[in-house]
């Protein structure tokens, strides 16, 4: 049987785009506003970009015009709160555009976000390469599909679609060794974590998946070349000075962060998950409540 063939690993995001995006009123004067503090995260994918809030897709751009999930949409102008009456029904109506209802598709996104989600962002957003910080680890890229015949899959089919690739949570840039670092993110509830007695959890067969595409020569010399393209086309846009060089290293070694637990739950942690030998194999890392890209790179 014939299969159709994988698709190569990208990102790009083309001067002409570049134009077209910052001749747009919702990016000048809105998003690229909470890019600069932090509260929408820029990522580019092959000549598109999506802009993430809290967790969700907030915003997508390609071929010059912005999209959302009809979900975040559905916001009722002039109404700001979580209830409306039946009487208050027959003055309300749809927001006409993306600015008028920018506030509240953002609180939209937010809503629909899981708390892995939710956590997740919690580091990656004040990380954020596209902040004006000294920070000498950032986030670079987040849900990143390695490989997969729909790659680029259309914004609007993404929730209708079980996605055939596998997506990793976050890309670390460490500034000054130039090292790529990818890691998976599992708060302590996800169920992927844990296993019965003698077995292994879901999530050591998804890192060693992730391991066996990073390591082949062909992706791994992809990736390296598509996040040089990234860095270019990061310090282009937002007028950074990310170091540019062809001798980024990307580490095929991918990390997994457990997050999300308190002081009592570490004692599962340690039974169950590392003196049990569950992990053995991969590398992990136990951070409650981390902050920043810097802590999870430690």
């Amino acid at each position: 049987m014939d299969h159709a063939p994988v698709k190569t690993f990208k990102r790009a995001f083309d001067v002409t785009q570049q134009n077209k995006l910052s001749e747009k009123d919702l990016y000048i004067n809105h998003i690229l506003r909470d890019i600069i503090s932090g509260v929408i995260f820029p990522a580019f994918r092959n000549n598109t970009i999506d802009f993430y809030h809290k967790g969700g897709n907030a915003f997508h751009f390609a071929d010059g015009r912005f999209s959302t999930h009809v979900k975040y949409a559905s916001v009722l102008h002039g109404h700001n709160k979580p209830y409306i009456s039946e009487d208050e029904i027959v003055d309300a109506r749809l927001i006409d555009n993306f600015i008028e209802g920018y506030e509240r598709i953002k609180e939209n996104c937010a809503l629909y976000s899981g708390k892995e989600a939710l956590g997740v962002a919690g580091f990656y957003a004040p990380s954020c390469y596209a902040l004006s910080r000294e920070d000498n680890v950032v986030v670079l890229d987040i849900e990143v599909a390695l490989h997969a015949i729909e790659e680029e899959l259309d914004v609007h089919l993404v929730e209708k679609k079980k996605r055939s690739q596998d997506r990793i949570d976050v890309l670390l840039f460490n500034k000054s060794t130039k090292t790529l670092q990818f890691v998976e993110a599992k708060h302590f509830t996800n169920k992927e974590l844990w296993s019965q007695e003698g077995t292994k959890p879901k999530v050591v067969e998804q890192i060693n998946r992730y391991q066996q595409q990073i390591s082949k020569s062909e992706k791994h010399d992809q990736i390296v070349q598509a996040y040089n393209n990234y860095i270019q086309i990061a310090n282009s846009l937002f007028h950074l000075d990310l170091p540019l060089t062809d001798s980024i290293k990307l580490n095929t070694e991918v990390i997994l962060l457990v997050f999300g637990f308190d002081n009592d739950q570490k004692l599962k942690i340690k039974k169950l998950l590392k003196d049990d030998g569950s992990l053995d194999g991969i590398s992990a890392r136990f951070i409650g409540n981390p902050k920043t890209a810097s802590d999870v790179w430690k």
